[in-house]
């Protein structure tokens, strides 16, 4: 999965995706869990160069934005991970677990973080495999038009009927910069 292959179908898909009137409650509530805690995530973003909005939707999809939880898979903090990525901890804090999961995925060395890349680093971290069946990834859009039916139900366990019910990045983070004036995103060109 290539960025300068991806990168026009994200904008594509960004310029008409609608979150569910049925889901903006639920998803504007995420998007203001995330800038209440916005401190946090720019922590790790001053340690990282990874934009804390992207920081926090990966926490609440990987976690339920749970801070006692691994950031790279959800799970706890206080033993060694066996999802994937296997064998990641224990970690003292989700500060030092966050830095792990974004470095371990190379996240760290991005410089240029336009809206783009956000939604490309955003559907790698979860794994490439909704790109691989030509459907959008649900871990970017569940909760708006764009997403389909389709879902992994397990590391690599495929089911074409299910429906994602987990929040998208994407609507999330087109609330958080609806409700936070400080927050806008340059786009690719």
């Amino acid at each position: 999965m290539r960025y300068a292959a991806k990168w026009p179908e994200y904008a594509k898909q960004w310029d008409r995706m609608r979150v569910k009137a049925s889901r903006r409650p639920e998803l504007t509530e995420y998007a203001q869990y995330a800038i209440q805690h916005k401190e946090a995530y720019r922590e790790i973003q001053q340690r990282t160069g990874v934009d804390w909005c992207h920081v926090a939707v990966i926490h609440r999809r990987e976690s339920n934005g749970r801070f006692d939880r691994y950031l790279g898979n959800g799970e706890s903090l206080k033993r060694k991970t066996l999802l994937v990525p296997k064998g990641r901890g224990p970690f003292s804090s989700f500060l030092d677990g966050a830095i792990d999961a974004l470095h371990i995925d190379g996240l760290d060395d991005i410089k240029d973080w336009r809206l783009e890349k956000i939604l490309y680093y955003c559907e790698l971290f979860n794994g490439p495999g909704y790109a691989n069946r030509g459907i959008p990834s649900p871990y970017l859009w569940g909760g708006t038009n764009i997403q389909s039916k389709g879902k992994y139900v397990a590391d690599g366990k495929w089911n074409p009927n299910a429906m994602d019910s987990q929040p998208g990045c994407a609507p999330i983070l087109q609330l958080i910069a609806g409700i936070d004036t400080s927050v806008t995103f340059v786009r690719e060109s």
